[in-house]
């Protein structure tokens, strides 16, 4: 039953934070080009992550981001600026939360501990869970995959997660936006929460979620 599990992890970008946020700062520097730039950054950042996990070649997301970023403005032909380069970068740091976030975190915080994992560098994550405000909710704490030297969805990742909880993985709800994330997390041994807003298909990656919300606030209807 989900109301026996006594701690629940949390992916940050997509799933706490808009990643999509940064849209309107980008159209407002490339006017007519600010949704292409963040779905394209988004999409590099993403394969970047999971390349130099399989090429044993890490470099922390903040390193990451940057790469994808570039790749993004030259692809687009965007000519930016270092002033506008800095100025997107500097966005991530204070990414939009999504708008049930806070109070579904002080509700569900009273009766289990919460953390987050993300694949963000530890700096990047706790200037953009200090900017939401959002820190005394997480007891179980704000956990990077900068330890491990590598990004999910690889096994070493959710065990961070486990040891640093003390909760055993059986135990742990593991909440993600990424339907990918949701399977390694499962395939891990954690009970995975898919937060499906896009109503995307299920990955076929030969496990399922436990159960599949279309947002933060189903979530916590099904875990209350």
């Amino acid at each position: 039953m989900t109301r026996e599990i006594p701690a629940l992890v949390f992916d940050a970008y997509g799933t706490l934070f808009d990643v999509h946020s940064v849209t309107r700062l980008a159209e407002s520097l490339f006017p007519g080009k600010g949704a292409a730039i963040s779905a394209a950054w988004r999409t590099k950042q993403l394969e970047y992550t999971w390349l130099r996990t399989i090429m044993g070649s890490y470099e922390d997301f903040a390193r990451v981001t940057r790469s994808a970023l570039e790749w993004t403005l030259e692809s687009l032909a965007v000519d930016a600026g270092e002033d506008a380069h800095r100025a997107l970068l500097e966005e991530y740091r204070r990414l939009a939360p999504f708008p049930e976030v806070p109070a579904m975190l002080e509700r569900l915080a009273g009766g289990r501990a919460l953390a987050i994992l993300s694949n963000g560098h530890p700096e990047m994550l706790d200037a953009v869970v200090d900017h939401a405000g959002l820190r005394p909710h997480f007891r179980g704490g704000v956990l990077s995959v900068h330890p491990a030297r590598r990004f999910k969805p690889d096994p070493a990742v959710y065990r961070i997660a486990e040891e640093a909880l003390g909760v055993p993985r059986a135990l742990m709800g593991f909440v993600s936006s990424n339907g990918w994330d949701a399977a390694g997390a499962k395939a891990f041994g954690f009970r995975a929460f898919w937060v499906n807003r896009s109503g995307a298909s299920v990955e076929r990656l030969g496990v399922r979620p436990d159960a599949i919300v279309k947002d933060l606030g189903e979530l916590e209807s099904l875990l209350a």
